[in-house]
């Protein structure tokens, strides 16, 4: 398990508020894993987490990537984060893209699996059913619940960003009327969870956007996907997002991962690694009056 003062310290320590995505496509693992390994999904992620732990403080490994590949996956996976834990450059911070939420005794098998049966700090979760699906995986001292709040693609703009209010008749006597349905799921989940185990997914391709909800979840920590291969701007990002404890973890994965398709590929990966690290040291130090 990892507490916020421990997450805090440890971006502060390593001058980073990278995570790297371990979304291990097979068709782009490179051939010297692909074709000469029995665990390729393994010997890949081991091969990035050592190039790249020493500039990242998160590594988020997203399940739809094993768990296509039935039990071998899941083994793969296991083994992975396993890996990470045991790691000498450690400890980082670990997170479980499963998106997961369902009726209570549901959601709370799902986050025994992802909370005591394997060693994740913390889980993505979806919050549409609402705080009975989501009240299992925020009852861990020292683990985290990730709402998904504002994602990164696309599709988003299908539900996120519709008005929460209805139509014009409803909204004169609804709370909500003139928010966002995003924004209306932010603030009902504050009330279920604290700063200290309640994270939001707020994609870095809703840069704009993230001024007014930094304003409005002023303490909580922010997991930002879409920095790299989806564009998000990652100085845009930092100037609005970070709070006096940094607040902010950064996802990239494509562009880190895939980096090289040759046997150089962890080399690669490394340097990618390191060269957003070298830009996030600078952000930390440009952005004082955040902290």
């Amino acid at each position: 398990m990892m507490t916020r003062s421990e997450l805090t310290a440890l971006i502060r320590r390593k001058k980073s508020f990278l995570c790297v995505g371990l979304d291990p496509d097979m068709e782009r693992i490179p051939d010297c894993i692909r074709k000469k390994s029995d665990d390729p999904l393994f010997d890949f992620n081991r091969r990035i987490i050592d190039s790249t732990i020493g500039k990242a403080v998160a590594f988020k490994p997203n399940l739809a990537f094993y768990e296509m590949h039935g039990s071998k996956g899941w083994e793969s996976l296991e083994k992975t984060i396993e890996y990470i834990a045991g790691h000498q450059a450690g400890p980082v911070f670990t997170i479980a893209d499963a998106k997961r939420a369902d009726i209570g005794n549901s959601s709370t098998a799902y986050a025994r699996t992802f909370l005591e049966s394997m060693p994740f700090d913390a889980v993505t979760v979806s919050p549409y059913m609402g705080h009975d699906s989501l009240r299992p995986f925020l009852s861990y001292p020292g683990k985290w619940g990730v709402i998904l709040a504002l994602t990164s693609n696309s599709g988003a703009a299908d539900f996120q960003v519709l008005s929460a209010g209805g139509d014009e008749a409803v909204a004169t006597d609804y709370p909500n009327a003139g928010k966002k349905l995003y924004e209306v799921v932010m603030n009902k989940c504050l009330d279920w969870g604290s700063p200290e185990n309640m994270m939001f997914v707020v994609g870095a391709t809703k840069a704009a956007m993230l001024g007014s909800i930094r304003q409005m979840v002023p303490d909580h920590f922010f997991l930002i996907p879409g920095v790299g291969a989806q564009g998000g701007d990652l100085e845009a990002i930092a100037s609005v997002a970070m709070n006096k404890d940094v607040g902010i973890l950064v996802n990239s994965s494509r562009g880190i991962l895939y980096a090289s398709s040759g046997e150089d590929f962890d080399q690669k990966a490394g340097e990618e690694a390191a060269e957003l690290q070298k830009i996030m040291e600078v952000l930390l130090q440009r952005f004082p009056s955040n902290k």
